[in-house]
């Protein structure tokens, strides 16, 4: 081979390596300057807090009256004080497993779904619940408010989406797509677009206005079990089965990178507010804090004697809230101290 084909052969090469993964600049965390992130997050306490008698599935915080709510296998959901753990009240109505809690955004409601395929609305302040919405004959694994609290999406063991009206409960559309039951749904910042995952290994991203599919992605090797939506929108995070966690261009569809650090798959993923970093959590009972802008792990958080099912960044990203699963079914406030 003469060295003019080669050179063409090996610019050919780079060319399709490079079309197949999008680039992306992350930046720095404005607050690192002389320190570096690594020791920013070096010196941190946690509270472990019992009260729950099964799995924590899932965990939220309510930034208006700084309050956490967990959703166990216990069938209940319980407030809690943030930061001091105390709790605030105990939330009863299901008759399964509570798999996801999410806060509305004005934080007066919680919505909670269950193994039965039921998503409750409940009033904070008292504890009451307002509304009770059959949604299929599975498990409800995810349900959220939308950033302008005028949906409620929900995702589930059946194969569908629901988006339902949340003033009045009615189902506004059925989003078909998945040949498998689905993990998690997520919705943009930006009110535009809902991110899916599902047993069947892929993505798929519609537009929530109208229940049209974008796009559907594929990448991972195994089950897609959780994903998240960067504050700008423009990037999801997905963890998998495989153990490994992908983020993905929202426009292109796109690979901008793989990280690999968990010894078992993932459960939960989350940016934190100025999208510099992203907190995991596994069955291999740790959670991980990635610097986004070098695909780096910062540190590595131990503690739990279970999978940890749920991670979340509180106000000020100097906190994380977790929950564990079975034989753990803790609370944890993981504290930052500098």
């Amino acid at each position: 081979m003469n060295n003019i084909n080669y050179l063409k052969r090996i610019f050919l090469i780079t060319t399709a390596i490079i079309l197949c993964t999008a680039t992306y600049t992350f930046a720095q965390p404005e607050e690192i300057t002389n320190k570096t992130e690594e020791s920013i997050w070096n010196n941190i306490d946690v509270k472990t807090i019992s009260g729950h008698s099964n799995s924590i599935y899932s965990v939220a915080i309510n930034f208006q009256e700084n309050l956490i709510a967990t959703g166990s296998d216990d069938k209940t959901i319980k407030i809690w004080d943030f930061p001091t753990g105390v709790l605030v009240r105990t939330i009863t109505g299901h008759s399964s497993g509570v798999l996801s809690v999410s806060f509305s955004p004005n934080g007066e409601q919680l919505v909670s779904s269950d193994r039965d395929g039921i998503i409750k609305i409940s009033q904070i302040d008292t504890g009451e619940n307002i509304r009770t919405i059959k949604v299929s004959e599975k498990p409800v694994r995810t349900v959220v408010y939308s950033p302008d609290g005028k949906t409620i999406v929900n995702s589930s063991w059946d194969k569908g989406i629901k988006i339902w009206n949340a003033e009045t409960g009615e189902l506004v559309n059925t989003l078909i797509g998945h040949t498998k039951g689905i993990y998690a749904a997520a919705i943009s910042p930006d009110n535009k677009t809902i991110a899916s995952v599902s047993q069947d290994k892929t993505i798929k991203l519609w537009d929530l206005n109208t229940g049209k599919l974008i796009k559907s992605i594929e990448g991972h090797d195994d089950n897609i079990r959780t994903v998240a939506f960067h504050p700008n929108s423009e990037i999801i995070a997905t963890g998998s089965s495989d153990k490994t966690i992908k983020l993905w261009q929202v426009e292109t569809g796109k690979l901008i990178n793989t990280l690999s650090g968990h010894s078992q798959y993932l459960n939960s993923v989350a940016f934190n507010s100025d999208g510099t970093t992203l907190v995991s959590a596994a069955e291999d009972k740790t959670i991980k804090l990635w610097n986004l802008s070098e695909g780096k792990i910062i540190r590595t958080l131990s503690g739990s004697s279970a999978g940890v099912n749920s991670v979340i960044f509180a106000a000020g990203n100097r906190d994380i809230i977790s929950g564990s699963a079975t034989n753990d079914d803790k609370l944890r406030i993981w504290q930052r101290k500098n």
